[in-house]
């Protein structure tokens, strides 16, 4: 992206960008998502950058294509914590996946067809990933970008009422948050 939002503030991350691509010299081509608003100005500075929207403007949108994969496909790589030793790295298939997700959700915490669905997490804690499992449940995913405590403490609650959320998930860290800001 050209930057992000954290606690109101705009943080622009053009430097960045162009850091990592310096060490990249293969890197054929670096796609800027406009977030801030300023992704055809930050692509303008950037070797083989280009604006997202610039470089899809010359597609014509086509049919989304399915195709059936086998059970044991490859679905994505996770780490293990490293609390005993280096993390490894552990292939999860597509199949196992989505039965042991579809158990957790619909018979541990019991995800039903219709609800309101979510988790607050990252794209890169596991907790994304059983999120995401909730649509085989007929679940409508709701999704929070940007601080739980910005403007103020309430935020995720009150986006909760608002969203007429029925599952709420969060972290041990949030919640020892909320206690000690007295929420």
């Amino acid at each position: 992206p050209d930057g992000y939002w954290y606690n109101g503030k705009a943080i622009e991350v053009a430097d960045k960008i162009a850091a990592v691509a310096a060490k990249l010299p293969t890197v054929g081509k670096i796609l800027i998502v406009d977030y801030l608003g300023t992704s055809t100005d930050v692509a303008a500075t950037i070797e083989k950058a280009t604006a997202l929207d610039e470089a899809l403007s010359s597609f014509d949108a086509k049919p989304v294509t399915f195709e059936r994969l086998p059970f044991a496909h490859p679905l994505y790589i996770l780490f293990s914590s490293g609390t005993t030793g280096i993390p490894k790295c552990i292939v999860h298939s597509a199949g196992g996946t989505l039965i042991q997700h579809v158990k957790e959700e619909r018979l541990h915490a019991g995800l039903l067809d219709g609800d309101r669905f979510f988790y607050f997490t990252t794209c890169g804690w596991m907790m994304w990933n059983w999120l995401v499992s909730g649509l085989a449940s007929g679940a409508t995913l709701l999704l929070y970008d940007g601080s739980p405590f910005y403007p103020d403490g309430n935020v995720l609650f009150d986006f909760a009422d608002a969203e007429k959320m029925t599952y709420f998930g969060t972290s041990a860290k949030f919640i020892d948050s909320v206690r000690k800001a007295g929420l």
